[in-house]
């Protein structure tokens, strides 16, 4: 037999610590009250009736039924058959733009916050697929391999930031690059899906090419562009390094918000849309979506639409063992025990 909930089996110890201690001080406080009512004759000829043997009976019918209702709780199943389990669902690579630019808050709380939340809210929705996530600025890096443990991604997407790249800019192509050559399976050339994440011009790295490459591999990118491509947003900085999150307390006393500057001129991030429409339209069944200033980013939609109806492999295929659901038996049998309970009298049969 195997118990779905073995947990339950800890209320058993109410029968011995609760139920029979309940039980055996109601018929000694029964017997001490009714000795002081009257005398020991006079009872004699009022309880000449009541069967001792009978109300111990009833009492006994209750931790019966008590003890089948939390033995139906442990959910028992017998009867093991072995199943097979197939798991079938796309590979999904994220590419996440970590460059400077993303500190931008034209998007709240920024860019870069937004997209993990955005990420977040997918891995809640993945039905079996498997995930990776690389970062990237002016050059790629793998934070988390294809895997089906979520757990581990999100361990992952808490660390990224800005300095998860050791170098600055914006270098889409290399990424794609990375993701194709280094994360995807080459032993097929289906059910791959390429989440591109970025708000930036590319500096030079040939994203177009390197989008065809993947086309070539089966690799379906999806990109998502940040931001708009008309005024663009400045990137705020809190200090020389440009780390941390800025404040803007000047009416206080506080520090004002400073933003990035580049030969002495502030720095606006604009978003190159059409070159993320190329990237996204030179694979088959490419998708290119704009997130612009003032409205939200949500992946969760996006995967069901696209990649959740979309046609999977097997990934994973193992045997289990399917047993029969028995707790019906005890919940019938707690039901009958109660029921007896009621039914039966306390006193004698009288001839």
């Amino acid at each position: 037999m195997n118990l779905g909930n073995d947990k339950a089996l800890w209320l058993l110890f109410l029968v011995p610590v609760v139920l029979v201690p309940a039980y055996a001080w109601c018929f000694w406080r029964k017997a001490q009250v009714l000795r002081i009512l009257a005398s020991s004759e006079m009872l004699a000829k009022i309880n000449n009736t009541v069967s001792l043997r009978k109300q111990v009976f009833k009492a006994v019918l209750l931790v019966l039924g008590f003890t089948c209702i939390v033995v139906a709780l442990t959910e028992p199943k017998w009867n093991p058959q072995p199943q097979q389990i197939r798991r079938q669902g796309r590979d999904v690579v994220i590419l996440l733009d970590t460059s400077r630019s993303m500190l931008a808050e034209d998007i709240k709380p920024n860019r870069l916050e937004r997209s993990k939340i955005a990420i977040s809210d997918l891995l809640e929705v993945l039905a079996g697929d498997r995930i990776a996530i690389i970062t990237f600025a002016g050059n790629a890096t793998v934070k988390c391999p294809l895997t089906q443990d979520y757990a581990f991604v999100r361990m992952a997407l808490a660390d990224i930031s800005t300095e998860s790249t050791s170098r600055g800019g914006t270098q889409i192509g290399d990424a794609i690059r990375k993701a194709v050559d280094e994360v995807f399976d080459k032993q097929t050339r289906e059910y791959k899906d390429l989440i591109l994440i970025t708000d930036g011009e590319d500096h030079d790295s040939f994203p177009v090419e390197a989008a065809r490459k993947a086309a070539q591999e089966g690799v379906r990118i999806i990109a998502i562009g940040l931001g708009d491509d008309a005024t663009g947003s400045r990137i705020p900085i809190t200090g020389p390094d440009g780390k941390g999150a800025p404040t803007q307390n000047s009416a206080l006393g506080g520090p004002q918000t400073t933003f990035l500057k580049y030969q002495g001129q502030e720095v606006w991030s604009k978003l190159d849309s059409d070159t993320l429409r190329e990237v996204a339209y030179a694979t088959e069944g490419g998708k290119y979506l704009s997130v612009l200033p003032g409205t939200t980013m949500d992946l969760g939609r996006l995967y069901q639409d696209l990649i959740a109806s979309a046609e999977g492999r097997e990934l994973e295929s193992m045997t289990m063992m399917k047993y029969d659901e028995k707790f019906q038996i005890f919940i019938g049998l707690a039901i009958v025990l109660l029921m007896s309970e009621v039914l039966i009298g306390e006193r004698k049969r009288v001839i």
